[in-house]
């Protein structure tokens, strides 16, 4: 985020995946996956899907990343902060950054150019326009440097890094733009142009798309928005040119890719389907079909083995060469309209939203992957423009998450078409299963839905309230179902239906205790009793329709938040019934914390949002984050923590117990944080490769773990734990938790290994086996006679193991000496049956 304060970084894009423009994947050879993340470089485990590191430094999206073409250990990447930054990725560390000073749009790097690399830049003066520049990076021991030395190769380019391609061994660059390719020879300082005819067709139009240049020989494939493909050759001749079609996509080709010894051609578009075209024929192609929806980039990985397709809905596939499915990665799917808002299910903490269409995502903010996808409309979704299809555009969760309510509607001319479905969680197979359906529960759209937020363990106490623009509320709760061919015993039904002065309903909320429903009619808050549905009050504050309305909690239970569209912040006391404090604030969001008094509100002005946090007690914000973004912010949700966070500063104690998380109009996830970037970083994720650089198996770091805990009990509880000095270095154990399992030797081989490494050697007598051997001698001598045994005793004494700890203990008397020998033999097994 832009400007942030003091102590507190806003991270845009992390969470929250991959999306932008100008976004580019790199693949390393069958271990690692490179992608830009908003601000930051996000590195993959290919084997595993696992987001093993966070690369962040750069001050704005991240626009294009590059292998260092003379060091694959190194990384390049630019940003439209300006600068580019070259990194040691297997240690996260930035080696050298490069300050260019202009926005960078696109980056290139060339073997055969050793400090140079090429990028794409606005031109100055002239709005949307753009050029390719080489930039010359400067050779010395500092870490920040600066690189003014720009020197333009091209002119008039496309800011897209797609619309641009470096040819064999870097002799030329080729860029496309509209219906016009340009290609430029580096010796001959020669610029050819060639067009194709701009004639608009049913299938679209022949503007380019995307380009790519054949590794080894002067070939460049274009693709375009008619769904064509052309192979352009002899393009060193202005008129002698040549090109040939290939032709199966119906709609755009959004990109197209060499293969690494150019046998084969790749390409992607809207049809959710990669295209493998043989040897540059339109005869010889296969198809990898249903890979979820439009394909925007393809990357290829260094060695040729796998590929990568990166989609619109915020996921990257990854791809064997044989073109079958290998994994995929899912970040935070990227909906046309998020109308479900940020909801956080109570069971798993993740975040729920609008997924594709139909469906709800649950989207985990820990590991940045999407947990799972629930269907609720359950109807096959038709891709074509134009059609009134049903949409999911409410959510609630009860306070359990035990109980689901989720709306749909399908916007209709005359009438819209509305289902409210209840969903109740399965324990036995652990998803959501639908409970009751019911057809037009409102004559107009739904607004807003909540659940009482009581205890749920008795049925009785659940309540479920939807407002609509018929201007009604409604009660809903559970009843018996009485018909015997129903699957359940339980359904919802409604119980009461409320209005007031025939006002449109807009929002609703329960207070913490349950007892008191408040509910906005355009205008006017009104109070209901939750037990016997009598109007208790009314709040108004006009000018101005009511935006939201939350409760306060704990200690602020009785005040009432709401905001006005006319920018009035407003606080009402529930005792008094009068209007405790107002202010003039143009609010949008209104969020309050579920496990605090305080409340969030995102404030919209002179086109900048600004966060405040307050107490409804104190009409003073205890936090203000002015200007915390140039994008409108839509909606705001609070993640409670696994545990409280140790924060040092007063100013942010109410970021102690949960995670404030905003999404804006541009769909950007962005979060407020105390911590810097490596602080945040998890353990598994600061390491990315142990024993000679192999990723790090999910099972070997739960050993690990286990390992590291049941070291840290022994010492805490003073055992005397003794291992083998071998047991850590075993060759067996090492064998069989880093080889992979398809090359490991059978289990027979292996199990006597693992098991001999394991087994102590006798001549290693531990400090316990000393005690009992002494003990066995002085039990042994003790008959033979009193004297025998005293000089017994006190070599039992001198080799007591706790003396071997360097440890004195107090001498016991021969009497005490026999009580305790007696109490040792007997058998206190018949406890354990207790």
């Amino acid at each position: 985020a832009t400007g942030p304060a003091a102590g507190v970084t806003a991270a845009c894009g992390s969470p929250g995946g991959w999306w932008g423009g100008g976004v580019t994947a790199v693949l390393l050879p069958a271990r690692y996956l490179l992608c830009a993340s908003g601000d930051f470089v996000k590195v993959y485990s290919v084997a595993t899907e696992e987001t093993l590191r966070l690369m962040g430094g750069h001050g704005d999206r991240v626009t294009a990343i590059q292998l260092n073409p003379h060091n694959h250990m190194q990384l390049y990447s630019s940003s439209l902060d300006g600068s580019i930054k070259l990194w040691d990725f297997m240690d996260g560390i930035p080696i050298k950054t490069f300050t260019v000073g202009s926005k960078l749009l696109a980056l290139y790097a060339l073997p055969s150019l050793e400090d140079s690399v090429f990028v794409v830049i606005p031109k100055s003066g002239e709005r949307d326009t753009f050029q390719l520049a080489s930039v010359k990076l400067t050779k010395a021991a500092a870490q920040d440097l600066e690189a003014k030395e720009l020197s333009v190769v091209l002119d008039g380019v496309d800011a897209s890094p797609k619309r641009i391609a470096f040819g064999r061994e870097g002799e030329y660059v080729a860029s496309v733009k509209e219906v016009n390719l340009q290609v430029y020879f580096f010796k001959r300082k020669q610029l050819n142009r060639f067009s194709v005819s701009a004639i608009k067709t049913k299938s679209g139009n022949n503007h380019f798309t995307c380009i790519a240049c054949h590794p080894t020989e002067d070939c460049i494939a274009t693709g375009h928005a008619d769904g064509k493909i052309r192979l352009w050759r002899n393009f060193y001749h202005r008129k002698e040119y040549t090109f040939s079609t290939l032709h199966w996509h119906h709609d755009t080709v959004m990109d197209v890719a060499f293969s690494m010894e150019g046998d084969s051609l790749l390409s992607g578009g809207v049809e959710s389907v990669l295209v493998l075209w043989h040897n540059e024929s339109d005869r010889q192609k296969d198809f990898l079909p249903r890979l979820g929806s439009a394909i925007e980039y393809i990357s290829m990985s260094p060695d040729g083995a796998l590929c990568c397709t990166l989609h619109s809905d915020n996921r990257i596939t990854i791809i064997n060469s044989n073109l079958r499915f290998s994994k995929s990665i899912q970040g935070l799917i990227k909906s046309a309209d998020v109308k479900t808002g940020l909801v956080v299910d109570p069971r798993t903490r993740a975040l729920v939203l609008n997924g594709e269409p139909g469906h709800l995502q649950f989207y985990c903010l820990q590991s940045d992957q999407q947990l799972f996808s629930l269907d609720i409309v359950q109807r096959q979704y038709i891709h074509q423009a134009g059609l009134n299809q049903a949409d999911l555009v409410k959510v609630a969760f009860s306070a359990q998450g035990k109980w689901l309510a989720t709306v749909e509607e399908r916007e209709e001319v005359t009438d819209p078409e509305l289902q409210l479905k209840l969903w109740f969680y399965d324990e036995e197979t652990q998803s959501f299963k639908l409970n009751t359906r019911i057809n037009m529960p409102h004559d107009d759209h739904i607004t807003d839905m909540c659940f009482r937020d009581m205890d749920e363990l008795e049925d009785d106490s659940l309540i479920l309230v939807t407002t609509g623009r018929d201007c009604v509320f409604k009660v809903w709760v559970i009843v018996e179902d009485t018909d015997p061919e129903a699957q359940q015993s339980v359904s919802w039904s409604c119980d009461f239906v409320g209005s007031y002065h025939n006002y449109p309903a807009t929002n609703c909320c329960f207070s913490e205790d349950g007892s008191l429903l408040a509910v906005s009619f355009e205008e006017t808050v009104t109070v209901w009793d939750s037990v016997t549905w009598d109007l208790k009050c009314t709040f108004c504050h006009p000018p101005g329709k009511i935006r939201n309305i939350c409760f306060g909690r704990l200690t602020c239970s009785k005040y009432l938040i709401g905001a006005t569209d006319c920018g009035f912040l407003c606080c009402w006391n529930l005792l008094s019934c009068a209007l405790e404090w107002s202010a003039h604030l143009n609010i949008l969001v209104l969020q309050p914390d579920p496990l605090s008094e305080h409340i969030a509100a995102v404030s919209w002005l002179s086109k900048e949002s600004s966060l405040f946090v307050f107490k409804p007690n104190e009409p003073r914000p205890i936090y203000i984050q002015r200007n915390l973004c140039k994008e409108k912010i839509q909606l705001a949700a609070f993640v409670p923590r696994d545990e409280p966070e140790t924060i040092a500063s007063e100013k942010y104690l109410w970021l102690r117990r949960s995670q404030l998380f905003f999404l804006t109009d541009t769909q950007e996830l962005m979060t407020l944080s105390t911590k810097s970037l490596e602080e945040r970083l998890t353990p598994s994720s600061k390491q990315l490769a142990v024993e000679e650089s192999l990723p790090v198996t999910p099972f070997s770091l739960l050993l690990g773990k286990h390992r590291r805990q049941q070291s840290q009990e022994d010492t805490d509880h003073g055992k005397l734990v003794v291992r083998s000095k071998h047991e850590q270095d075993s060759p067996a154990v090492k064998e069989l938790l880093h080889t992979p399992a398809h090359v490991l030797p059978s289990a027979s081989f292996l199990c006597p290994i693992f098991i001999n490494s394991l087994l102590i050697s006798k001549e290693n007598k531990s400090a316990e086996e000393v005690a009992d051997e002494v003990e066995m001698e002085s039990e042994k001598s003790e008959d033979d006679s009193d004297e025998e045994g005293g000089v017994t005793e006190m070599e039992q004494e001198d080799t007591s193991p706790m003396e071997l700890l360097g440890e004195t203990t107090c001498k016991l008397s021969k009497s005490q000496e026999k009580e305790l020998r007696k109490i040792r033999k007997m058998d206190y097994s018949w406890i354990s049956a207790f």
